[in-house]
């Protein structure tokens, strides 16, 4: 216990000799450079994210472009395969419409997502 009491002297002893004022301009002066500090961290946050998108976008698109050409591959394929069975343009049209309504279920589907999530928003504005 006697190690502390002269520590809390100390301290006593320095809060004696400030005055109000200077702590509140010392808080200031604390709370200005704790500021700073977010703001450099936030900023160095935001770069290394930017840097990291320009990245991962090269990426989703190299990845996007890939799944196109196996599509196109998939496609072809499946035109290969029926032309025997029904001559080459028969495969085409049977491939081609099955895209096309395969088309317009996404197409349906997303107006109906669209309808319900406009209707959700709408109902959420007036409660």
């Amino acid at each position: 216990m006697t190690d502390t009491e002269p520590a809390l002297d100390v301290a006593a002893d320095d809060a004696r000799e400030r005055s109000l004022p200077e702590d509140i301009r010392q808080l200031a002066a604390d709370a200005r450079t704790l500021a700073e500090a977010e703001f450099a961290y936030q900023k160095s946050r935001a770069a290394y994210a930017g840097q990291e998108i320009k990245g991962i976008t090269v990426l989703g698109i190299v990845a996007a472009v890939l799944v196109f050409f196996a599509v196109m591959g998939l496609v072809l394929g499946a035109i290969l395969a029926l032309s025997p069975a029904i001559g080459a343009w028969g495969a085409t049209a049977v491939v081609v419409g099955l895209l096309l309504v395969i088309a317009l279920l996404c197409v349906l589907t997303a107006g109906m997502r669209w309808k319900r999530m406009k209707a959700m928003l709408a109902d959420e504005g007036h409660s």
